[in-house]
């Protein structure tokens, strides 16, 4: 009897190429869309639905639609909201795939009888010799997705399949072409989904307005402590930008630090950017146990950081103090830090 598989499917060709793909191999296919964000006049949710059931009509496989909105938003936008009132700069792909998708998702497949969830990314799911459930890198460096699934678990990855992950993106959309799905040629988006175009700053104004709340202005200042401005609200600022501080000055400034307590954006120049060393919290092991000793790794501050080598030393099970080799730009509250040892994933935690 084939194993069954509950693939999340969200009308984009990865998805669609990945479902094939397990049919090929020989799974009993299920597909799933997660309706997700529920925007003003729905089209998007609409779109994405219509999209994913005609292609399982293609593949002749069964459709379900799990609306996970309210939790979303909830767990979601509230948290991307206020890390970014907080000052901090989060990261809500990492904490919506664990939390969402991932927990979510693996109801669902029990609830339908499955034994795996597979998913679209571009990331390899493997078992080290040590026993560990790992996520390599995907054998596209220009597509891997590993930087934003470091917090799921050991009982998530052993039941997740990823067919995408030894293949690379012209790959796929040839295999998709080959064999005439309906999403072979559609276009993609890379943006945060609830944000499909991009411009945080209108997302953040906008909600604020529907929920009651604003954004206060205050001082810009430079690092030295003069005042050379004002800015528009502290959740608009991150560190390392440069552009809209609406400042002016002999030589380009950038956010050094967002100070919340007295509602102040810190500036400075890029030299003043460069550190060697951080805290990171709520850290999840992946690739290795728990440490109680520090190892060498290689480290991604964001997700198109170039991973940079370090000594990683754990203070706790869950808190590690990182000190790279050479110093990196713009370390960011909020972000996430990822440990590598080559392709194989073995940890992360949040910048602090």
């Amino acid at each position: 009897m084939p194993k069954k598989v509950l693939i999340a499917i969200s009308g984009g060709v990865d998805s669609s190429t990945a479902a094939l793909l397990l049919k090929q191999q020989g799974y009993e296919v299920v597909c799933v869309h997660m309706k997700l964000w529920v925007d003003v006049d729905n089209a998007y949710n609409e779109k994405s639905i219509a999209a994913c059931r005609e292609l399982c009509e293609f593949l002749g496989a069964p459709f379900h639609v799990l609306d996970l909105s309210e939790n979303f938003k909830n767990s979601i936008i509230e948290y991307f909201v206020a890390e970014y009132k907080a000052g901090r700069t989060p990261n809500p792909c990492v904490k919506c795939n664990r939390e969402i998708k991932w927990a979510e998702f693996l109801k669902k497949a029990d609830e339908l009888g499955c034994d795996f969830i597979a998913t679209g990314h571009y990331v390899r799911v493997e078992r080290l010799d040590n026993g560990r459930w790992t996520i390599l890198k995907g054998l596209d460096d220009t597509r891997d997705q590993s930087y934003v699934l470091w917090r799921l678990t050991q009982a998530d990855l052993a039941r997740t399949i990823t067919p995408l992950g030894d293949k690379i993106k012209t790959d796929v959309r040839q295999i998709a072409r080959e064999n005439k799905l309906p999403t072979a040629e559609k276009s993609e988006s890379r943006e945060i989904c609830f944000i499909p175009d991009d411009d945080y700053n209108r997302f953040l104004r906008e909600y604020g307005q529907k929920e009651g709340f604003t954004f206060e202005p205050g001082e810009v200042v430079h690092e030295d402590g003069r005042v050379l401005g004002r800015h528009k609200g502290v959740a608009f600022y991150t560190v390392g930008q440069r552009k809209g501080m609406g400042i002016s000055h002999p030589t380009p400034l950038y956010v050094k630090k967002i100070d919340v307590a007295n509602n102040r954006i810190i500036v400075g120049d890029n030299d003043t950017l460069f550190q060697n060393e951080v805290i990171v919290e709520a850290v999840n092991w992946v690739g290795m146990a728990p440490s109680d000793t520090s190892f060498e790794a290689q480290v991604k501050i964001r997700y198109k950081h170039e991973a940079a080598p370090a000594v990683i030393s754990p203070l706790t099970d869950h808190k590690a103090h990182i000190i790279f080799k050479d110093k990196q730009r713009a370390i960011t509250p909020g972000q996430s830090a990822v440990f590598y040892d080559n392709d194989i994933l073995l940890g992360g935690g949040v910048i602090q």
